[in-house]
């Protein structure tokens, strides 16, 4: 139904909607705002509490990429953050890997250890803007800046800066061509080379081949490689 609708729609009504749709999440922490996203499966997902883009058929080049990513770049320590439901990066092989799954959710956290926790494999409750990170060799990010408003962009920008990992990697649609704020807990494309958050070129960058959306739209959608050190 909500496909139908968006291509049936005129634009303004679906900004409208959008507006909306998200004002719940005004004047609430970032904690509170995405625990009620995921009591209430915002993202109606049936596969995973993460959203529709954590769906194994979504990751299917990004799982296949990674793994690729990792032993090219010698990765020995990720922190996924956030990891939601750790859905998807349980069918990436990371056996030569210590992986730290975070998420500013505590029940997810909880979920994850009970199901997923190994000696190479820890969940932790982190906020990505505000807590201090623990050093890894890469921090990925993956559909999270896009629900987060600039200001919070850029502190969180400015925290995985300030955590010492070599490596960030996270979402960015690099045919978008102009960056629009939300409140936290929306959502829209971000491209990350544009103001204001002006990162560099990319190192590597690899593009999900997403088929969400009805008319192509996402078709952009992709994880950058930074050095940390340059962001």
């Amino acid at each position: 139904m909500k496909k139908i609708i968006k291509r049936i729609a005129p634009e303004w009504l679906l900004k409208w909607y959008r507006v909306r749709d998200v004002s719940k999440f005004k004047n609430k922490s970032t904690g509170e705002v995405f625990t009620q996203i995921y009591n209430s499966n915002y993202w109606k997902s049936s596969e995973s509490a993460s959203g529709t883009g954590s769906e194994l058929e979504q990751t299917k080049t990004l799982r296949s990429d990674i793994a690729q990513l990792i032993n090219d770049k010698q990765i020995k320590s990720i922190l996924d953050l956030p990891c939601g439901d750790f859905k998807w990066m349980q069918h990436v092989d990371l056996s030569d890997v210590k992986y730290t799954g975070a998420d500013i959710v505590e029940e997810l956290i909880v979920k994850n250890k009970q199901k997923y926790e190994n000696e190479n494999r820890e969940f932790k409750v982190i906020n990505l803007i505000e807590d201090p990170l623990p050093l890894n060799d890469m921090i990925m990010v993956r559909d999270c800046l896009v629900h987060l408003s600039e200001a919070d962009i850029l502190k969180a920008l400015a925290n995985i800066k300030s955590s010492g990992c070599k490596y960030l990697f996270t979402t960015t649609f690099p045919e978008q061509r102009e960056n629009h704020n939300i409140v936290t807990g929306g959502w829209r494309k971000i491209n990350l080379q544009l103001p204001p958050f002006n990162l560099p070129t990319p190192i590597v960058i690899i593009n999900e081949n997403c088929t969400e959306g009805v008319k192509g739209e996402y078709k952009d959608k992709s994880m950058g490689l930074w050095e940390v050190s340059k962001i």
